[in-house]
């Protein structure tokens, strides 16, 4: 990410002597931050728990096509971000998203917004290629690639002999790192930090953090694709709603890159997640897939229908700064949640915390 005066230049792939960083989480802040530290001749090892790269920026398949059920686009706002985007030429691609209305309870139409103010963007073929691209090495050389390892959660961090040690939930030991980033939601970093009786002053700030879970729902309609029927239900194709149970629903085919199998994203408004927080999947589904009818006047039963749990999605209130960093200790965190909610605010997050630990 060549990004500035403060960005050094880029060097040889990193020798066994370069510092070794340890990044616990896979999404766009891990990623953005990785991918600096490694064109600063670092060799970083990214750890993440899940299945792929991507974080909340993810992508569901199903046998009708995919879902984009974590964030549904990002904007560009601050340069350095716009400056990162134009080195994945092809990935990115704009979303004429205007028609997104405003909806009451029952359903009707309180305004239609029109185009957006900023301009909303989506990865090619789903949210998670972006941050996929990122890890991977460019084919000139330039910016090297992360070694990511998946389905491997970080359980525990302690110092051996001067150097981080990290202990895997399956029991192994990952070792010899010189710093170690929690590019993870603020609760877990906050958990991971305790568990390892590391820096209590920031588990107390981390923990005024507050962040809104949300139920997403995923719906297929094949059959809308029958000759002569285009669509389903409403002409727009995106709303945001002030129904007591959805705050957000979208026509996943009407993306860029998508198939054109008609599928739905909906989802839920933070305070009905919380409140059924802990409800069984199959409940969840009736309820929101209810709500979907009542918003859209879809009624017709769909033939794919899930639903996945957001514990941590959508930051109401941040930590107030990009990230927090101990340089004596070699230890940071960062993630969207420091800045707010925005896929941007992920990526600055990682961005200025590589930075502060480059120059260091």
């Amino acid at each position: 990410l060549k990004l500035g005066n403060r960005m050094p230049r880029p060097k040889k792939p990193s020798s066994p002597k370069a510092p070794q960083v340890a990044i616990i989480g896979a999404g766009i802040a891990g990623i953005a931050c990785a991918r600096t530290l490694a064109q600063a001749g670092m060799h970083v090892t990214v750890f993440e728990k899940s299945r792929g790269c991507g974080g909340r920026m993810s992508t569901r398949r199903s046998p009708f096509g995919d879902f984009d059920h974590g964030a549904q686009y990002f904007t560009m706002r601050d340069p350095r971000f716009e400056a990162a985007l134009a080195t994945t030429a092809g990935t990115i691609k704009r979303w004429s998203a205007n028609t997104v209305r405003v909806m009451d309870a029952n359903g009707q139409v309180l305004a239609t917004t029109g185009r957006p103010n900023d301009a909303h963007w989506v990865p090619v073929p789903g949210m998670n290629a972006l941050v996929k691209a990122w890890a991977t090495p460019l084919q000139d050389g330039s910016i090297p690639g992360c070694d990511v390892k998946l389905q491997t959660r970080v359980t525990q961090l302690e110092k051996v002999n001067g150097k981080w040690c990290l202990q895997v939930e399956n029991g192994e030991q990952q070792q010899g790192f010189d710093h170690v980033v929690l590019a993870i939601p603020s609760a877990q970093a906050q958990t991971l930090l305790a568990d390892s009786g590391l820096m209590p002053d920031w588990q107390s700030k981390i923990a005024d953090v507050l962040v809104d879970p949300c139920w997403t729902l995923m719906l297929a309609y094949p059959q809308a694709s029958q000759p002569g029927l285009s669509h389903l239900g409403p002409h727009w194709n995106v709303a945001r709603s002030t129904h007591h149970r959805i705050s957000w629903v979208a026509r996943e085919s009407s993306k860029p890159g998508r198939s054109a199998i008609e599928r739905w994203t909906v989802q839920a408004s933070p305070q009905w997640s919380q409140e059924h927080v802990d409800d069984a999947p199959d409940r969840v589904i009736a309820k929101l897939t209810k709500a979907f009818g009542e918003i859209t006047g879809i009624r017709v039963t769909p033939s794919h229908a899930e639903v996945h749990r957001w514990l941590y999605a959508q930051t109401r209130r941040p930590l107030g700064q990009p990230f927090l960093h101990d340089a004596t200790q070699q230890v940071s965190v960062c993630g969207d949640w420091c800045l707010g909610n925005r896929v941007e605010n992920g990526f600055i997050s990682g961005l200025e915390l590589a930075l502060a630990i480059a120059e260091a």
